[in-house]
């Protein structure tokens, strides 16, 4: 094997999370990805929803019981959180596609923003469903 061989199998051949110095762009494009993948989950867990409606009381009270147990709670923060930064950081991506906000500056300040944003709507909403006895 020769020294360039060697050099070349050394070397990373594409850029990956241990080459590059994190940073919040890098995170919100992660964690979009992420929050994807959770809406699928949401999927799930609707239609497993609606499956219980379908067979009768006893499958819909088990139903309830699971979401209304703290890890059910959780689960369902995490999906609202989830919801509300996908959403947020698709139109984030809809205003990139205008040819805009890619300076640094700008693309660090919408990522924090679309953060910012689904804590607060999911705090919200979860205030919302507390004062009026859904949960």
């Amino acid at each position: 094997m020769t020294d360039a061989t060697k050099a070349g199998r050394e070397r990373p051949l594409s850029p990956f999370v241990s080459v590059w110095r994190w940073h919040i762009t890098m995170a919100a494009s992660i964690a979009h990805r992420v929050t994807g993948v959770a809406l699928y989950v949401a999927a799930l867990i609707a239609a497993a929803w609606a499956i219980s409606l379908a067979s009768g009381p006893d499958a819909y009270a088990a139903f309830k019981a699971v979401m209304a147990s703290p890890i059910g709670l959780v689960v369902m923060f995490g999906l609202t959180v989830s919801f509300f930064y996908h959403l947020a950081n698709g139109v984030r991506h809809l205003v990139w596609d205008t040819g805009r906000g890619f300076d640094i500056k700008t693309a660090n300040a919408s990522a924090v923003l679309v953060i910012a944003f689904a804590l607060a709507a999911s705090i919200a909403i979860w205030v919302i469903a507390a004062m009026t006895g859904a949960i």
